[in-house]
């Protein structure tokens, strides 16, 4: 039975509007990826039928509101297949959550002159968090070079460990090449030499089900709005563990346990870890995307964005005046590309004119622009609603730029 990409259009209210006269043709959803109507229901009805605080109260709002909101841990211990709730933390997003991963282990995990490994192919949010270790601390950040399409030289990486080293941390996906880390056996060799690995699952994660156990990370990142919930929620899995030796983030309420005038003790994770009201709404929103996306074909799904993805390869590559970035076997749904001799912003700005939305800069990753010889590039990106009349719009529209500034 083949994906009913239709049905799936069906439950997102966004796509059915036009740009510029002409229908929508989204394909920023590496950037942020539009919400299903059963999440925006969700969060209305928690915004209108139940709300107040959570963890705080005892009457019948406040433990209506707890139970939706400790039952969005449960979705995302679900996604992620955790051991435990206690291993999932609520964070602002997933740049918040790499800064809480960081942060506290750089009170007292990593100090001067331990090492961190990084990849040529990061995110920023991967990259600053760690150069603050590097700066404040006297950390060391290692760089391990990726190949123009993204590839993991294990060797290579394997030969950067010294007795130093403390620290992993690896896109689970590029946000840019679409390829994929290898990232259980890179958390094999990073445990083989006593280190922790972090994952920046915020791509990989938006297309389905993640399984952190048989990745065998300690710590694990996505954000809640490519994974078609609200903006503002994040999720930190961190390994029970490594968590329970970790010293709080931030302070305020709900992370202490006792507090006198002369000294404090702390709670358990994961609520050491969120201090003060949590973003409540957007967990719920949160909590409502995932069981939704847990109920789809996820096989299909997957499926369907691949077969997106070669169709655009494929189509855009036949082409004379198009170059592509960034071509791995496992390359998930995100194509970097170029006009030749035309910047990406005014590539973005034209397409745009005919309703196509796709991204152009260097995407928060400056080191793999680098790396690849570019200063930005525009980038168009796939989900599950998407068709493919819409890559053919895409690349109608690329002609048609390209008639227009050649």
């Amino acid at each position: 039975m083949s994906f009913d990409v239709q049905a799936f259009r069906d439950q997102f209210p966004i796509l059915g509007r036009e740009v510029h006269g002409k229908p929508l043709v989204y394909l920023d959803n590496a950037a942020s990826v539009q919400k299903p109507q059963r999440v925006i229901d969700a969060i209305t009805s928690a915004m209108s039928g139940q709300y107040a605080n959570v963890h705080r109260g005892l009457h019948t709002l406040a433990n209506e509101t707890t139970t939706a909101f400790e039952g969005a841990r449960e979705a995302a211990k679900a996604y992620l297949n955790a051991r435990s709730i206690d291993e999932i933390i609520f964070t602002m997003g997933g740049t918040d959550a790499v800064n809480l991963a960081a942060n506290v282990l750089g009170q007292g995990e990593i100090g001067e002159g331990d090492e961190i490994i990084l990849t040529t192919m990061e995110h920023h949010s991967n990259i600053v968090p760690w150069h603050f270790l590097r700066e404040r601390k006297g950390a060391i950040i290692k760089w391990l070079v990726v190949d123009a399409d993204g590839g993991i030289n294990l060797d290579a990486y394997r030969a950067m460990f010294t007795e130093r080293t403390k620290m992993v941390a690896v896109t689970h996906q590029s946000n840019v090449l679409g390829a994929l880390s290898p990232v259980k056996e890179m958390a094999t060799i990073a445990h083989e030499h006593g280190a922790l690995i972090l994952a920046d699952g915020c791509q990989a994660a938006a297309h389905g089900p993640v399984d952190v156990q048989d990745l065998g990370v300690d710590f694990y990142v996505f954000t809640g709005h490519k994974t078609f919930g609200p903006t503002g929620i994040g999720v930190l899995y961190g390994r029970k563990e490594v968590l329970d030796r970790l010293p709080p983030y931030r302070g305020g309420g709900e992370m202490i346990d006792i507090v006198e005038e002369d000294r404090i003790t702390y709670n358990t994770p994961p609520h050491r870890f969120e201090a003060g009201t949590p973003p409540i709404l957007e967990a719920i929103g949160l909590g409502a995307a995932l069981t939704w996306v847990m109920e789809q074909d996820i096989e299909g799904l997957r499926a369907h964005e691949q077969a997106l993805t070669e169709h655009a390869m494929e189509t855009l590559r036949a082409t004379n005046f198009i170059e592509l970035y960034g071509a791995a076997a496992n390359k998930g749904p995100v194509i970097a590309f170029n006009l030749k001799g035309v910047h990406p912003h005014d590539v973005s700005t034209i397409l745009d004119r005919s309703g196509v939305a796709v991204r152009a800069g260097h995407h928060c990753c400056q080191p793999l622009m680098k790396r690849l010889g570019v200063s930005a590039t525009a980038r168009a990106s796939f989900a599950a609603y998407n068709t493919h009349d819409e890559v053919e719009a895409l690349v109608a529209a690329c002609q048609k730029a390209h008639e227009m500034l050649s």
